[in-house]
């Protein structure tokens, strides 16, 4: 062990010993699940500190969104609840194509192929 954690290390089992971690928020609870733990490890503080400046959003929890958003509107019985939820749809649409744009997701002659499948599927 190098000198900065042993003095680390020390320091933390001082404030043990005097009870400042003890009441603390949370205390107990388990830890918040990790947002990246899909990526690889050395992608994942990059992942963060985008995520944090609004710069990452996630296009899978979108596309989720927008399927349950399609589900409500065709089980919904509710004229104005139906037309806030197809509000919603196309906001969250828009948010799709500029992430999907941005990504230019469907440039390659390979995944060109889907893209008439993929709106399909999201009803476009």
């Amino acid at each position: 062990m190098d000198f900065a954690q042993i003095v680390a290390e020390d320091k933390i089992k001082r404030a043990i010993q005097e009870g400042e971690f003890q009441n603390l928020p949370g205390m107990g609870k388990p830890l918040p699940k990790d947002d990246a733990a899909h990526l690889p490890e050395s992608l994942r503080m990059g992942y963060r500190i985008l995520k944090n400046a609004g710069m990452a959003e996630d296009e899978g929890a979108l596309k989720k969104e927008l399927m349950t958003i399609n589900q409500l509107i065709a089980k919904c019985y509710d004229e104005e609840e139906r037309k806030q939820l197809i509000r919603t749809k196309t906001e969250k649409q828009l948010r799709l194509d500029k992430l999907i744009s941005k990504k230019d997701m469907f440039a390659k002659p390979a995944s060109a192929f889907y893209k008439s499948k993929v709106d399909d599927k999201l009803g476009r």
